[in-house]
């Protein structure tokens, strides 16, 4: 099917490449996959796993909850489902800096929320101080790591009070314009501003954040005008006020929560649902045939990895880690389950941004004999099983246990299945150190630079409860070669500091890199125009509901 296009033109901040912003403007495509006349407005329904918490942008960090908060608001920047480069077809007029570190915000005047009060300077100032500090556990708090004065909001001790509320680096020009001061350099900050933990929040959120967490006041192009119901989902309606190039083509948008992928993949084939953003691997090999032109792949700048709990002895040595990735072989597993669509990774950073290397990881082929050598220097326990995690219904099941046959077959451990666990309750206890043995880990880029697959999943910074470290790793060497590389003055600069983080992360090894993806989606006669983009996210302000 096709996308939108936009013409781009280049803003003068120093990046190339995939971290440049372009200043979009203009036209989507005609047609689309079902050939039918556009309706006026109409309803459509896509699916979900339960979100795992109320849905506030600066707590959101996962993909359920991510497709509402992203249906609802609007950011600085957006990115554009092409080239995933950012655009500033968002709320920014401009992002603007002479060193890349002090960067001058100006927003667009005549944005509003959906409760009528203005997008401003102010909107994104408190939210962001909000997210940052830390008496708030935010799940986004890290994100603002690298402004100045971000350490003040951070206590001395969990439940404790930080000793500043606000960050030092945040300051109002006027109404519509306001200052970034970094505590170093970052090339690339104006592109991660599109992730959601930047969005603006209005006056509402402040007077009420808990029962704003069940009904949202964004600044994106659908509303909602109902609480989000638990099990259920929620519908949200067109704001036909919205201040973006994109309003919502279709009236309203039913996001429903599945606990079970398969459910909602029948539902689609019954036409009782609309749009399934990925499919479960048992349909891979037949939904292109059965779907025809409904059927959407799309590159995903993603990454599927086992996870280790480094906190637990029985995988605290990096050898024993790599004894398991290892007696993996990716290929055969993503030959017979997925139908070739899954590439076996061999990077910690995904092939659709600049700085991963097809062959940085060489622990990641099969390697029995090696695997087995590592296993027995480490003294590894063969006799007690292995637990394998996985959440419920997300499809991971076969797959998993093709991973637990090989560790068995290669390395002689037995392994037990432990994929019981809503999405909503397996990741808090990742985030707990509940995990007791290897376990699935699946990240989808925030912005479109290397950092995020090694910032957000293995800094210090990023330990859990306000972070996605859920391996619990640290080493000061990583983490100061990635601030280094932060700070670069120049992409080559950037991506080679990335890569030697990168380099100590291989040498100790927390989580095993599995697959990248090609994501399979499919969607009803009854929608077209449906662009699921490479976050994994479905555009629901693009989709058109067809007679």
């Amino acid at each position: 099917m096709r996308l939108s296009k936009r013409s781009a033109a280049l803003i003068a901040t120093g990046l190339s490449g995939a971290m440049l912003l372009s200043a979009c403007g203009g036209g989507d495509d005609d047609g689309g996959s079902s050939g039918g006349a556009a309706a006026d407005g109409g309803t459509f329904s896509i699916y979900i796993n339960e979100p795992e918490n109320p849905l506030v942008p600066g707590n959101t960090t996962e993909t359920e909850g991510g497709q509402v908060v992203d249906t609802l608001w609007t950011g600085l920047v957006e990115y554009d489902p092409e080239t995933n480069q950012a655009a500033y077809t968002g709320v920014a007029e401009s992002i603007e800096s002479a060193d890349q570190q002090t960067w001058t915000v100006t927003l667009k005047d005549g944005w509003t929320f959906h409760d009528g009060t203005p997008v401003n300077a102010q909107s994104f100032i408190q939210a962001w101080n909000y997210t940052a500090n830390s008496a708030n556990a935010q799940g986004n708090s890290y994100f603002f790591a690298n402004i100045a004065g971000y350490d003040d909001l951070q206590a001395a001790e969990t439940g404790g009070q930080p000793a500043a509320t606000e960050m030092s680096g945040l300051r109002q020009l006027d109404d519509l314009t306001f200052e970034v001061q970094l505590a170093e350099p970052y090339a690339q900050w104006p592109t991660t501003t599109g992730y959601s933990a930047f969005f603006p929040l209005p006056q509402a959120f402040f007077d009420d954040p808990e029962g704003f967490g069940e009904q949202p006041i964004g600044n994106g192009p659908f509303q909602a005008e109902e609480p989000f119901v638990p099990g259920v989902g929620i519908t949200l309606s067109r704001f036909d006020e919205y201040g973006g190039d994109q309003p919502a083509n279709a009236e309203s948008v039913e996001i429903r929560v599945y606990t079970e992928q398969s459910t909602a993949y029948t539902d689609l084939q019954g036409g009782t649902l609309d749009i399934v953003d990925t499919l479960p691997p048992d349909a891979i090999a037949t939904a292109e045939q059965e779907f025809g032109d409904r059927y959407i792949e799309t590159e995903q700048g993603d990454i599927t990895s086992l996870g280790f709990p480094t906190y637990d002895q029985r995988f605290a040595d990096p050898n024993v880690r790599k004894a398991f990735s290892m007696a993996i072989d990716r290929q055969a597993i993503s030959d017979a389950i997925f139908n070739g669509t899954r590439t076996p990774a061999a990077s910690y950073i995904s092939p659709v941004v600049n700085g991963h290397r097809a062959d940085a990881c060489d622990t990641c082929q099969l390697d029995v004999e090696e695997a087995n050598r590592l296993l027995d220097e480490a003294g590894f326990d063969r006799s007690q099983p292995v637990d394998l995690w996985f959440n419920a219904g997300g499809g991971h099941e076969e797959w998993m246990q093709a991973v637990g046959n090989q560790i068995r077959e290669n390395l002689g451990v037995e392994y037990a299945l432990r994929g019981d666990l809503q999405f909503a309750e397996y990741l808090p206890l990742q985030d707990a150190q509940g995990m007791t043995g290897p376990f699935r880990s699946g990240w989808i880029m925030d912005y479109p630079v290397a950092e995020n697959f090694l910032g957000p999943l293995y800094s210090t910074e990023a330990l859990p409860p306000a972070g996605s470290n859920v391996t619990f790793y640290s080493n000061p060497e990583f983490d100061r070669l990635l601030a280094e590389a932060n700070a670069a003055d120049g992409d080559e600069a950037a991506i080679a500091g990335y890569q030697a983080a990168e380099d100590v992360l291989l040498a100790d090894f927390p989580a095993a890199p599995l697959f990248y993806r090609l994501n399979q989606g499919a969607h009803s006669e009854r929608v077209d125009n449906v662009i699921i983009n490479a976050f994994g996210r479905i555009d629901a302000a693009a989709v058109e509901v067809v007679e």
